[in-house]
């Protein structure tokens, strides 16, 4: 019985084995996976070209002009002349104050003054006669007295004056004026209030926005980065720089803008400069105090743009790359120096003519066996298939229909 058991189990193992390996194969093929071959990818060929270098900064709006209106005599509010949130211009009426005090106070001026004028009138009346008479009747220290008081007079007149100056500027400034062009906000004061000379309580505020500021600030380290590659002839720069301004909402504003001045300073705690730009703002869409972003294109670099979905970083943080060289991937490791649009700016690592593969990187190892079909980039980064060819693994770009097949096919 032993001897027929030993017989069946070497029978029988075979079966199995031939089983396993049918039901294996079978599965494999049930599964439809691919034959081993060449893996299918989309490149596309450098090639260095000028590329604008441009840094984004953040920005912050600051009004071009600002000014808070105050009182310079003490009154009584009695009218506010404006429209809250209206355009003034410079001497426009904003607030009129009480002016029956400074309007007494002015015609007292102008009484002492023509008080004062006829006394020098007398005074000098007197030292004419005097110096005619002198030796005669009159002496030296008569006439010696009278020009003494006529001198006197000549400073009661000045300080007449000098008063009724004063008078008249104090009536004036009981209607308040709007000092600067530009849009006034609302009053912090109402009829009938006291207000005080040069109060520390602003009566309201004049705001110029038109031109309006966007001050940015700038790492000095990157400054002197910039500033080391036009010295090596890597940055070529461009006068005026450009300057493009991007509101909150993600808009590009249309307006020009203008470096005004940079400051001189770094500042101690973020290691930054501050420059000022400054925008036409007719229309009132940029306001003091919003968060914009700023581009600025300080010149054009000879470099290679590699795209960006071509590229992967490595565990030491290194950007590589792969190009497809006599049928093989081959892995580079690339140099940037910033981004342009959806491509990396790269000056090492690659050259003019390279393929460099943009699509069919999934599990694309060093070495493996490709089959190149070209392919182009759009402005959005996606692949579309070049003219006459088939993108890899048989798709189509997307948005497009797959094309018929050919008869035969």
């Amino acid at each position: 019985m032993a001897r027929d058991f030993l017989s069946r189990i070497s029978v029988t193992i075979p079966c199995l084995v031939v089983a396993l390996s049918l039901g294996i194969s079978q599965g494999a093929l049930a599964q439809g996976r691919p034959p081993t071959g060449p893996s299918e990818v989309g490149v596309v060929a450098l090639a260095q070209q000028s590329v604008p270098y441009t840094v984004t900064l953040p920005g912050r709006a600051v009004a071009h002009d600002q000014t808070e209106v105050r009182p310079r005599v003490e009154g009584v509010i009695e009218e506010i002349a404006y429209t809250s949130g209206a355009t003034v211009s410079a001497g426009d009426l904003l607030f009129r104050l009480d002016s029956d005090t400074y309007e007494a106070a002015l015609e007292a001026a102008k009484a002492a003054k023509v008080s004062a004028e006829s006394a020098l009138a007398a005074a000098t009346s007197t030292v004419t006669r005097y110096r005619k008479l002198n030796g005669v009747g009159i002496t030296q220290s008569d006439l010696d007295s009278a020009e003494a008081g006529l001198a006197q007079a000549q400073a009661n007149v000045a300080s007449a004056a000098a008063a009724l100056k004063t008078a008249q500027l104090n009536l004036d400034r009981t209607d308040i004026r709007s000092p600067i062009n530009g849009i006034v906000d609302l009053p912090q004061f109402s009829v009938g209030a006291l207000v005080t000379a040069n109060q520390s309580d602003p009566l309201t505020t004049v705001t110029s926005i038109n031109p309006i500021y966007v001050d940015v600030q700038e790492s000095s380290a990157r400054m002197l980065r910039v500033r080391n590659r036009i010295e090596m002839g890597t940055l070529q720069p461009i006068d005026p720089l450009g300057i493009v301004l991007t509101l909150e909402t993600g808009a590009t504003y249309e307006g020009a803008g203008r470096l005004v001045s940079p400051r001189i300073q770094v500042s101690t705690t973020t290691g930054s400069l501050d420059f000022r730009i400054q925008f036409d703002n007719p229309d009132r869409l940029i306001l003091p105090g919003q968060f914009l972003r700023v581009a600025l294109t300080l010149g054009t670099t000879q470099a290679i743009l590699v795209p960006q979905r071509a590229t992967s970083r490595s565990s030491d943080g290194s950007l590589t790359a792969y190009l497809a060289r006599d049928g093989i991937a081959h892995e580079v490791t690339l140099t940037a120096q910033g981004a342009y649009q959806n491509a990396w700016i790269v000056t090492d690592g690659v050259a003019p003519g390279d393929q460099l593969i943009v699509d069919g990187l999934r599990n694309l190892k060093a070495g493996a066996e490709i089959t190149t079909i070209p392919v182009t980039i759009d402005k959005d980064g996606l692949v579309e298939e070049t003219p006459g060819t088939q993108a890899p693994g048989g798709a189509t770009p997307e948005g497009q229909a797959p094309a018929a097949p050919k008869a035969g096919e």
